[in-house]
């Protein structure tokens, strides 16, 4: 059974820096995508980063500059980077693993970017980020 455990949030000062980290396990093989959402209460999730198998990156134009996902498949280990936090960055955190096409409808995703998630089938239970002003 796959599973997907995040921590590394915590309630920071605007400016500030936290690492959040997610351990993934019962993989029988790597997931082609792996990435970082967020959601707040009674908002749609949306997406932050996400990290290929090749290694290649997407961020959330909100975040580029400021965040950065990793992944340390030794350890089995997602990480972000998130520095220069801002208020408005305060949310749940959620690390997500899945394919790298995924088709609903008529449309296809054939990269890891997905502004909401969409076909990620692994999802973590999220850990907190709070950034005060």
């Amino acid at each position: 059974q796959v599973q997907l455990v995040e921590s590394g949030g915590g309630s920071v000062q605007a400016g500030g820096s936290l690492r959040l980290s997610c351990v993934a396990s019962g993989y029988t093989e790597s997931p082609d995508c792996m990435g970082w959402f967020r959601q707040a209460p009674g908002k749609e999730r949306e997406g932050v980063a996400a990290i290929d198998n090749d290694g290649s990156t997407n961020y959330a134009d909100s975040v580029k500059g400021r965040f950065t996902i990793s992944k340390d498949n030794a350890k089995n280990t997602l990480y972000l980077q998130m520095n220069s936090l801002k208020p408005e960055d305060t949310y749940m955190y959620y690390c997500a693993a899945g394919p790298r096409r995924h088709c609903s409808g008529l449309y296809c995703y054939t990269g890891c970017w997905r502004p909401r998630g969409a076909g990620y089938m692994y999802w973590g239970q999220g850990t907190q980020v709070t950034v005060s002003s």
